[in-house]
């Protein structure tokens, strides 16, 4: 076993468990905390204090000792939960969650001593207990009188246990000390003997003192449950023999527990089994190791046999390895795998999409059916290879979500207000990649939200609003991507004072009258802000450009609704992977770009009666006014001549534009690769792409085409018909960007 793989293994549980308990205390209703609530806040603290202390981590041990006694008395009745209990168990969460990340970080645990919080836990450790409540004290009777049927064998205190332990051999090797399991235990109950059987010891030369050539029988008693005592070697347990069984019960296993022993080995474990009182004077239960000892004589009789002689009258421990076993099928469906392997995977399949385009090309160009249609086949295979392998890396939203609630809380009672949050479309799922990249983004918009959006609780009833504020999480797919959105009820972005402000500033013109989508995009300039003061949360003009730099560089954009009085909606749309996506080859002049498919809707032919006036024009398609775009002008490419153009549809949101370009060339697998920093100020270009002939063709940023093609022609149209730029305008501000 590797110690280090185990480390991670239990960072990574523990991170779990904590973002359990997170998730519990938000949701928690302290007047009517259920027992399943609270037993499962104390399984968090104590799972992590078990695992921590095989690895010897005191302090993490120590801490959660605390924090477990305090949970302990919580389900016993002997505390009564409420907000600044709550409190005090996420303050207790977030100690636990900086001591895991320190010890990620191989940092020092010992300086995140924290003494304010363990004075608060000492507090309520010495209180006397109240008086619980009446409706409280009648339903843990319910529940103690419900739970009783279920436990007939329910162990009494101090339980003596006979646990039979034989390490692997590679225990120490692996640097996995048996002694601390030892010690761990006595933090558990009492170890009143123990026998150390030496198994197969070397003489000389083939001594080696990395290996374990020990088992330990151990006479223990406490007050603790079998599945407690087997979660104590969970680490262990696939490379050694181990056995626990109450001391009264343990004698019919004797020949189990010597089945891989030598002669001298199972005498030795005899003898120590009837020091400890597990073996009467009869001479039934020694001579039940007879069979087991010499392999020779006679083969080992199979194992499910073995448990039908000697199945004993009452559950025992050697029921637990079945649960484990249960346990261990149920998580064997879900493989965790090193992120950084599957993007190598995913950067070799992009390659094999290379490739196969170019066995592709050649297959064509031999006129050779037979070697077209292979070629296909694997065309084919690979993009079930490429689509299979690119949802590994999706993931579900809600893993950003997630950490929201807590954010609410803490920031809403920080500023004396009443918020509740509703996360809608937790499941959608996008690249982690981009989901690793969206957490800080998000956390800037909705400490915002919360700060300026929505009003305090006297101005909201003076408006005759709830006093309760709402805050939404919102996520859903649409046209091939994602939309993310954060709204709130509050009292809308103030356009006039972000236009005074733009225009003090020179971002815009004195006699400019822009729409609502172009004076609220102004806040995402650095160092914009209308606030009078400064507080701990924003007011300093900085965080809303970096917003939207970093939803840039995910190739998203940033959409902004907002209506005074009601409420503002920031609409974030993101592609769904950054790896490998379905293009569309088109031609413009001698060149060759890609546009992502889910962005195309349909291709038409350019009328050839269409009037030439300028780069940008419009036709009516079906009684829609759709902007034109032509590329060859637009990148300045020097034109050719073509008997017919064609336009392509392309759609981003509830905005359409019209693509003109030369040539249609299909579908294509387009493999992005970024673009260098020496274009990162290109604002129609989102990445680049390689051909099957080797050439390199650039991937088109659909959404800037289409809001450049959109905000020229209500430029033209405000020069010759103010009345319909207008109208358009304003459906901009509610359709789109």
């Amino acid at each position: 076993m590797d110690l280090e793989l185990a480390m991670q293994t239990f960072l990574e549980e523990a991170r779990e468990l904590l973002g359990d308990m997170e998730g519990i205390l938000l949701d928690i209703d302290p007047a009517r905390a259920d027992g399943e609530q609270l037993n499962a806040l104390f399984r968090t603290m104590h799972t992590i204090k078990g695992s921590a202390g095989l690895f010897g981590l005191d302090d993490i041990v120590g801490f959660t000792h605390q924090a477990e006694n305090l949970l302990d008395q919580l389900r016993d009745g002997q505390l009564r939960l409420d907000d600044e209990l709550v409190g005090l168990l996420l303050r207790c969460h977030d100690h636990v969650k900086l001591m895991i990340q320190a010890l990620d970080d191989k940092a020092d645990l010992a300086s995140l001593h924290d003494a304010a919080l363990l004075e608060s836990l000492q507090a309520y450790l010495a209180a006397p207990p109240p008086a619980p409540a009446p409706e409280l004290a009648s339903a843990m009777e319910a529940q103690q009188e419900q739970e009783a049927p279920d436990a007939p064998d329910a162990l009494p205190p101090q339980e003596p246990w006979l646990l039979s332990l034989r390490f692997g051999p590679d225990v120490l090797r692996n640097g996995l000390d048996p002694s601390s399991f030892l010690r761990y235990l006595a933090t558990l109950g009492s170890i009143e003997q123990i026998e150390a059987v030496s198994c197969n010891l070397p003489i000389g030369e083939d001594f080696d003192a990395e290996t374990n050539y020990l088992r330990l029988e151990v006479l223990y008693r406490s007050d603790i449950d079998e599945q407690t005592l087997n979660e104590v070697f969970e680490f262990v347990r696939e490379d050694s023999e181990l056995h626990i069984w109450p001391l009264g019960r343990a004698g019919v296993h004797l020949a189990e527990a010597c089945a891989h022993a030598t002669p001298a080995e199972a005498e030795a474990v005899r003898l120590a089994w009837r020091r400890f009182g597990a073996l009467g004077d009869d001479e039934t239960e020694v001579q039940a190791i007879e069979p087991a000892q010499p392999p020779a004589a006679e083969p080992e009789p199979p194992r499910e046999a073995a448990e039908a002689i000697h199945e004993p009258a009452h559950p025992t421990t050697d029921t637990m390895p079945a649960a484990g076993e249960s346990r261990r099928q149920h998580e064997s469906k879900f493989l965790k795998v090193e992120a950084g392997k599957l993007d190598s995977l995913i950067n070799l399949i992009g390659e094999l999409v290379i490739a196969g385009a170019a066995a592709n090309l050649l297959a064509r160009r031999s006129q050779q059916p037979q070697l077209v249609e292979s070629t296909l086949a694997i065309a084919n295979l690979i993009e079930q290879i490429r689509a299979g392998t690119l949802s590994m890396r999706m993931v579900q939203i809600g893993e950003i979500f997630q950490r929201f609630p807590r954010v609410v809380r803490d920031v809403s009672r920080e500023l004396g207000k009443d918020i509740q949050l509703h996360i809608v479309g937790a499941e959608t799922e996008l690249d982690k990649s981009m989901v690793e990249k969206l957490g800080d983004p998000l956390l800037h918009i909705v400490r915002n939200a919360i700060d300026h959006g929505i009003e305090s609780p006297p101005i909201r009833q003076a408006h005759g609003k709830p006093a309760t504020g709402n805050l939404w999480l919102n996520a859903y797919h649409e046209s091939g991507s994602i939309v993310i959105e954060v709204a709130d009820d509050g009292g809308g972005l103030d356009r006039q004072r972000i236009l005074a402000k733009a225009r003090e500033r020179g971002l815009l013109g004195h006699e400019d009258e822009p729409p609502d989508s172009v004076v609220f995009q102004q806040i995402f300039e650095a160092g914009f802000s209308t606030a009078d003061h400064v507080t701990n949360l924003s007011g300093r003009g900085v965080g809303m450009d970096v917003v939207k730099r970093g939803i840039e560089q995910l190739h998203g954009t940033i959409e902004i609704d907002s209506e005074t009085g009601r409420g503002t909606t920031f609409r974030l749309r993101l592609p769904l992977t950054l790896a490998i996506i379905d293009g569309f080859l088109v031609d413009v002049g001698h060149s060759t770009f890609v546009l992502p498919l889910e962005a195309v809707v349909e291709c038409i032919e350019l009328p050839t009666d269409l009037p030439e006036n300028g780069v940008h024009d419009c036709i009516n398609l079906r009684g829609e006014l759709l902007p034109l775009l032509h590329l060859g002008r637009f990148f300045e490419l020097p034109p050719i001549a073509a008997a017919r153009r064609n336009i392509v549809v392309a759609q981003y949101g509830e905005r359409k534009a019209g693509l003109v370009v030369d040539a249609l060339q299909g579908e294509f697998q387009t493999v992005i690769k970024p673009l260098g920093t020496l274009f990162s100020a290109l604002k129609a270009i989102s990445g680049s792409t390689i051909l099957g002939t080797g050439e390199v063709a650039l991937i088109l940023d659909v959404p800037a085409l289409i809001q450049h093609a959109c905000r020229k022609e209500l430029e033209r149209l405000a020069h010759t018909m103010p009345a319909t730029a207008d109208i358009l305008a304003n459906g901009a501000r509610h359709d789109g960007p």
